[in-house]
């Protein structure tokens, strides 16, 4: 299935949570030889009370910081922003709340690969916008309809709101992940449309060797003459080709904007 088939083209992202710098891990072991130790005297044992609760507090600090597991991890970058196990995790369940499918299953090895090649990809596409779309009305109203759908699938506002805060998202975070979707959209279709304008040969090829049979096998009647279908058959072959040439597009943007992918996206068990 092709990066734009996901949905339409699935990308649904929250730019904020793309946008972490790389971390460092916190396990790293303390000198224990620089431990300072409180001014000791003969006449009182308070002193060397308060220096061995201090010696005791701290090696309990240095064996729990070399205990101490990342909780959030890389799993991919462009340039110096990074993404994480859960923007990913996060993902994958807000694109299974969008396409109905609530609560989402728990994913696999391969989904969770899927979501974040498609997060990755959709933070690097809005990078490329040379406009500010983010407040146009036409996509503002797109996003919030389809909003809508969403909210209307639900048998309650509880229900509703309850998948919101599992997703750790209000209402108007989710509207802006479906504004950034369309703004995606917009500048696909603006770049890669004009390219993928099919030649006539092309057309009749498609309603020869591939429309005709297969209308045939499913309809039993007669088979439109190609004037009547040749706006559909069209369409077909555009889109065919904007998953080409987007594919080749994004393969040219990975080295330019440095784009890396960290390891697998398995969840811990």
């Amino acid at each position: 299935m092709s990066f734009r088939e996901q949905r339409g083209i699935s990308l649904c992202a929250r730019g904020d949570a793309c946008t972490r710098q790389l971390g460092q891990s916190a396990g790293r072991k303390e000198n224990r030889s620089a431990i300072p130790r409180c001014a000791q005297n003969d006449t009182g044992g308070a002193p060397r009370f308060l220096d061995g609760l201090l010696a005791f507090l701290l090696t309990v600090l240095c064996v729990s910081l070399s205990h101490a597991e990342v909780l959030d991890r890389v799993v991919a970058s462009i340039g110096e922003v990074a993404i994480t196990q859960s923007d990913v995790e996060r993902e994958y369940r807000l694109e299974r709340l969008l396409n109905g499918q609530w609560p989402p299953p728990a994913p696999d090895a391969k989904a969770l690969e899927m979501a974040r090649e498609r997060l990755t990809y959709q933070k690097l596409l809005l990078e490329e916008d040379t406009q500010d779309l983010s407040r146009d009305p036409a996509l503002e109203k797109t996003a919030a309809e389809e909003l809508a759908g969403v909210h209307g699938r639900f048998p309650s506002e509880k229900d509703y709101q309850v998948a919101l805060s599992a997703l750790r998202m209000d209402e108007k975070q989710v509207l802006a992940t479906l504004v950034d979707q369309q703004r995606i959209l917009r500048i696909i279709e603006e770049r890669l449309r004009p390219e993928a304008a099919p030649a006539t040969p092309e057309i009749e090829t498609y309603y020869r060797d591939v429309f005709t049979p297969e209308y045939k096998n499913t309809r039993g009647l007669p088979v439109p003459p190609l004037t009547e279908v040749q706006g559909q058959i069209e369409e077909i072959l555009v889109q065919t080709k904007i998953d080409r040439l987007l594919t080749d597009w994004l393969a040219e943007l990975r080295p330019s904007r440095r784009v890396r992918f960290y390891g697998s996206v398995t969840r811990d068990k």
